[in-house]
């Protein structure tokens, strides 16, 4: 599934780029969802979801806090989103050096349907694009979960608990082993740090003193013999 963002201050643009975003991925089939925000702000304001989008289209000329400033801060959270610029002139082509913008995008509507279909396909190239899912037989039901939705996997008394990134309160449970689910993400980003924890590295903003500090607020052990590795990586 595509997680995407879209921050503009003008109703409009906000409205029109959704529905042309959407009626790309819909003509190829992707799963999707869309966040819309109308400040760089309220944006800011949802730090641990940050990491989760794949693009976030950018309003350069916003008040209070400008595209540009929001896309340093971005940046401070994770260098894995890609960030595409909308804006009615193009005055920033320098300064989108600094935060690796993929695209500055203008505010045409004769032109602007084709721009976002030209960066949506040049992005999914370059992320070559496999969605990562699996349907788990949890205590709750059958669920098909997309491995970017999971924040960790904890071990607890021959019980794992599956943490969902977004909601503390969404959480689902198994009677299974943690090396049999670390096999099944070892490729999507997730690192052992604890003999009972599996984390997404996506969420977590930082590493010291045998703690991984999460974007959410929340903090797990790192067991000493998996603390070099799990700084590394």
């Amino acid at each position: 599934m595509f997680y995407i963002a879209i921050c503009d201050d003008e109703k409009y643009f906000r409205i029109r780029e959704r529905e042309l975003v959407a009626k790309y991925m819909d003509s190829k089939s992707y799963k999707f969802r869309i966040d819309i925000y109308d400040s760089g702000i309220e944006l800011l304001k949802e730090k641990s979801k940050i990491p989760q989008y794949d693009i976030i289209f950018l309003d350069i000329n916003m008040k209070e806090i400008d595209g540009m400033k929001t896309a340093r801060e971005i940046r401070k959270i994770t260098r894995e989103v890609y960030i595409v610029f909308v804006t009615a002139f193009i005055t920033y082509a320098p300064e989108g050096y600094e935060v690796d913008a993929i695209r500055y995008l203008l505010k045409d509507d004769e032109r602007i349907e084709k721009a976002i279909d030209e960066c949506l396909e040049t992005v999914i190239y370059k992320l070559n694009y496999v969605e990562h899912k699996h349907i788990f037989e949890f205590r709750e039901g059958k669920v098909t979960v997309f491995f970017e939705d999971i924040l960790y996997v904890e071990s607890n008394l021959h019980k794992l608990i599956f943490h969902m990134a977004g909601n503390p309160d969404r959480k689902y449970t198994m009677y299974e082993k943690l090396d049999s689910i670390e096999d099944l993400l070892h490729d999507a980003g997730f690192c052992r740090i604890h003999k009972s924890c599996l984390v997404n590295l996506r969420y977590v903003e930082h590493v010291e003193r045998y703690k991984a500090e999460l974007l959410n607020g929340s903090s797990l052990a790192i067991s000493k013999s998996r603390y070099i590795h799990t700084r590394d990586e």
